[in-house]
């Protein structure tokens, strides 16, 4: 393994915080591509499914 402890896969010589936030950008980004959709399609079959209950 390149580092020998947690401490320098942390800190990564002094790139770590640019490394790390990069990493959390990502993932949040990744995560509301995936999470905002779905909950826009759930509200979509709600309001759906009322209108069809509303009209029967």
């Amino acid at each position: 393994m390149y580092f020998s402890n947690l401490v320098e896969l942390w800190n990564m010589a002094g790139h770590g915080p640019y490394v790390w936030s990069a990493y959390a950008i990502s993932f949040i980004v990744l995560a509301a591509i995936i999470v905002i959709p779905a909950k826009h399609y759930r509200q979509q079959l709600k309001h759906i499914r009322q209108q069809q209950s509303d009209n029967s």
